[in-house]
């Protein structure tokens, strides 16, 4: 086996407050046009980290629609050489993942895996993964991106974060759980608005819109110190921030000069520029992955369109032309397309537009559906919507054909944006 260890102590971010095994729950919709069967046999070794680890591992495979998971039928061989291809041949099975875990004497978890394809009977994966005492999750996870990666040819994002808001009455709490919905962690929890949380391109900060100085404030909160800053609390709204990719770099919505423009600052605050002239509200700026360009939400030409310009300044162009509104653009991972909400007879779409061909699509079904944030991969796109009442949180791959509903235990969530990978 190819001993490589993963440390992945780093991936829980040290931040101060209460945590929840699973502050949402998830429904999925939808499934890939082809689905991989795949056989996850629980882990030998510890028999009740085995099983925690086949919990997360399956959990995360058929959240994403792509594999149909085959029963091991009380099979549980832990070593290559216990395998006997046929057996799990005539149930289907391509991919078949088997492994051992413990805990080693200062506490550390190290389990060791291999994936197998069946139908070539070889060795895909072999490899060991790590982690500190209590993060059993944090190592399925990375097991389970190691699989879809090897099956799919795509980056996992299982171990990766999201950020949203949850809203019960008047208490806004600003939360940064895992991609399913474990280990919650409370960044922060007060009796104003918070809105529009950003991460910084290394996952180590947020940067959001509080209320709390009795009007829109921009703070910068580090998810390991906990300290917070207002970096723009000038006089009027101060909203929806934007890192660039380098992380040096702070795009902010301003209303200081008169209407709504768009500023760049350093993440601290200092070195503000204005890079917007056009006296219309210009909002919700977004960097292209190389930061040399920026997407944003306009209504100079009279309704609220899409628009792209050069960060170092210039002409704007405007990219949505379909009938109705378009708000909140986000790039894709690989800079060639862009998603965003399309107001249309009076119900919101999360769409997706190539940059090259102008050709938009519609992703979903259309309703109550904003805020939308691509996953790292480019692969899944996490928006905002309502269902059963209640404001949820909602993924779609980007080809539309897998959904999941994601419910809080209570209140209503909002302003989701999917973290890096860290």
């Amino acid at each position: 086996m190819q001993k490589i260890l993963f440390a992945v102590l780093g991936v829980l971010m040290l931040v101060h407050t209460s945590m929840a095994r699973a502050a949402l729950s998830i429904e999925i919709i939808g499934a890939g046009e082809h689905q991989i069967p795949v056989s996850i046999v629980p882990f030998g070794g510890d028999e009740k980290l085995g099983l925690a680890i086949n919990e997360v591992v399956t959990g995360d495979l058929l959240r994403s629609g792509l594999f149909r998971l085959v029963d091991p039928a009380g099979k549980s061989p832990h070593e290559a050489a216990e395998v006997h291809y046929p057996d799990w041949q005539v149930r289907g099975t391509e991919a078949l993942a088997i492994g051992t875990v413990s805990a080693q004497a200062d506490g550390r978890i190290v389990a060791r895996f291999r994936l197998l394809d069946v139908v070539k009977q070889v060795e895909l994966i072999g490899q060991a993964v790590s982690a500190g005492d209590g993060q059993i999750r944090a190592v399925g996870h990375r097991i389970a991106d190691l699989i879809y990666e090897k099956l799919t040819g795509n980056q996992g994002v299982f171990s990766t974060r999201i950020a949203y808001v949850n809203r019960q009455g008047k208490i806004f709490s600003l939360i940064v759980a895992d991609s399913d919905g474990h280990n919650e962690q409370i960044v922060l929890k007060q009796n104003e608005p918070i809105m529009s949380p950003s991460w910084s391109p290394d996952g180590s900060h947020l940067a959001y819109v509080s209320f709390e100085t009795g009007h829109a404030a921009v703070f910068v909160q580090s998810l390991y110190t906990h300290q917070r800053k207002a970096v723009a609390n000038f006089r009027g709204s101060n909203s929806a921030p934007a890192w660039s990719p380098d992380g040096k770099q702070l795009a902010v919505v301003l209303t200081r000069d008169g209407s709504s423009q768009i500023y760049l600052m350093r993440p601290d605050g200092g070195e503000i520029r204005r890079i917007t002239f056009s006296g219309a509200i210009d909002t919700e700026p977004n960097f292209s992955p190389d930061g040399q360009s920026m997407l944003f939400t306009s209504d100079r030409g009279g309704s609220a369109q899409v628009y792209r310009m050069p960060v170092a300044g210039g002409a704007a162009q405007r990219l949505t032309f379909a009938a109705g509104s378009s708000y909140s653009p986000r790039h894709s991972p690989d800079g060639k397309s862009f998603v965003f909400a399309h107001l249309s007879g009076g119900r919101f779409y999360i769409s997706l537009q190539d940059f090259q061909t102008g050709q938009m699509e519609a992703l979903t079904e259309g309703g109550w559906e904003k805020k939308p944030s691509f996953a790292p991969n480019g692969r899944l796109i996490l928006f905002a919507s309502e269902a059963r009442g209640r404001g949820i949180l909602a993924t779609v791959s980007s080809d539309g054909r897998v959904k999941q509903h994601m419910y809080t235990q209570s209140g209503d969530a909002r302003e989701p944006v999917w973290g890096p990978h860290l």
